[in-house]
């Protein structure tokens, strides 16, 4: 099964305050900067043509009563938490998809419920809303694919929630809904299959295998496989224990315009990515830096890479072949969002000593710092530029993932 909450945001916000139970509710934030946006909205909010990712004045327009209430990042992450916990009383094969999306193989323990997944589903779904007030969906097949066709779809659509796909009633059930609406279509392929005549999800599953991989290489036959429902991987309990990179990005407030502010941001970005590999003792050996800016109609920036002479978890190492990247690649037009991530990863127990560079100063001060902040807070210290107009320390320490906690 793939398990899914429905608008798992603003339903927890209702659960927590029944005065919302039969109104409109979308949780978005702060309407006094661009992270002014909806994040989720509630069905009866939906139903009045609220759209996630839309401006909150576009949002009041549609609905004027709609009610708009902040995130609450780490009440969210505890609910999931929660909901796991619920899922594995029923299986211990429970696999994170994200925050709101579970996996989950009852094959070896259904017996222990009943002899039907549709009946073994509901109970799933009413034990969580009994527990958390959360209404989950369930989509149910033979492999994960299909549970997750079947879950956005069909059981994301129908009364009840719930929708066992049968492989061999696969395109009986989906084979004409379009291509843009199958996992992992973006709007970019969407284009391109259309040129190939490849409207449907059906006209995909026909369409020859090696006339996609040609076009495509390995990511025509992934495209393929998903409309065929063929799917090999099992669940597994630490699909994310092996860390490929560690990374973080930010939307800032505003434009930025000027170099100096671009470099305050990738640097407060730097500082924290490598703290968060210091603490899992990692180094990395490629850094990568993304840009882009707040037009997504026309978009703007880029994305590139440095493979660095030697891995490395120094902020200031780290730092320097960032700004690098951005000055060489900068166009000069206005900066919205801004990301950093260190990757090929290895341990950080053995590295490269130096005549040049003074690294285990760098070190030393880094320890320290993690140190302090790790005993009185993240903002206990920071560098002077992150207290400038263009820094986002102080701000970003009151959220998780970008939002409210």
């Amino acid at each position: 099964m793939l398990i899914d909450m429905q608008s798992f945001y603003a339903s927890v916000e209702k659960a927590k305050m029944p005065q919302y139970r039969n109104k409109p509710v979308a949780v978005a934030g702060d309407p006094a900067k661009r992270a002014g946006i909806i994040l989720t909205a509630c069905p009866l909010a939906k139903a009045k043509g609220v759209q996630t990712g839309e401006a909150l004045w576009q949002s009041l327009q549609k609905c004027p009563d709609l009610i708009i209430v902040r995130p609450h990042m780490q009440e969210y992450i505890d609910v999931s938490i929660q909901i796991k916990s619920i899922i594995e009383e029923f299986t211990d094969l429970v696999e994170v998809y994200s925050i709101d999306e579970l996996f989950a193989d009852l094959t070896d323990s259904m017996h222990l419920f009943t002899s039907d997944p549709i009946d073994l589903a509901r109970q799933i779904q009413d034990k969580i809303y009994a527990q958390t007030g959360v209404y989950a969906r369930a989509g149910i097949g033979e492999t994960k694919v299909i549970a997750k066709l079947a879950t956005d779809l069909i059981a994301k659509k129908i009364d009840g929630g719930i929708f066992h796909l049968k492989k061999e009633e696969l395109h009986q059930h989906i084979g004409n809904k379009p291509i843009r609406d199958m996992w992992g279509i973006g709007s970019r392929m969407e284009k391109h299959l259309w040129k190939m005549g490849i409207r449907t999800i059906g006209d995909l599953a026909r369409t020859p295998l090696a006339k996609l991989k040609r076009k495509w290489g390995v990511n025509g036959e992934v495209i393929w496989r998903v409309a065929n429902g063929i799917d090999h991987s099992p669940v597994t309990v630490n699909t994310h224990s092996t860390q490929k990179d560690i990374g973080n990005g930010m939307t800032l407030p505003r434009d930025y315009t000027e170099a100096w502010e671009v470099e305050v941001a990738i640097l407060d970005i730097c500082t924290e990515v490598c703290r968060r590999a210091r603490k899992k003792r990692l180094m990395g050996n490629v850094v990568s830096l993304g840009i882009s800016g707040a037009d997504f109609d026309f978009r703007t920036g880029f994305h590139r890479q440095v493979k660095m002479p030697d891995p490395s978890n120094i902020t200031v190492d780290v730092y320097e072949f960032a700004k690098k990247l951005f000055h060489v690649n900068w166009d000069g037009l206005p900066v919205r969002r801004v990301s950093v991530s260190l990757s090929d990863l290895c341990n950080d127990d053995t590295y490269q000593l130096s005549l040049f560079d003074n690294n285990e100063q760098k070190r030393a001060v880094d320890k320290v710092m993690d140190e302090i902040k790790d005993r009185f807070g993240d903002i206990a210290i920071l560098r002077a530029s992150s207290l400038t107009t263009a820094g986002q320390a102080v701000d970003r320490a009151a959220k998780i993932g970008g939002h409210s906690k």
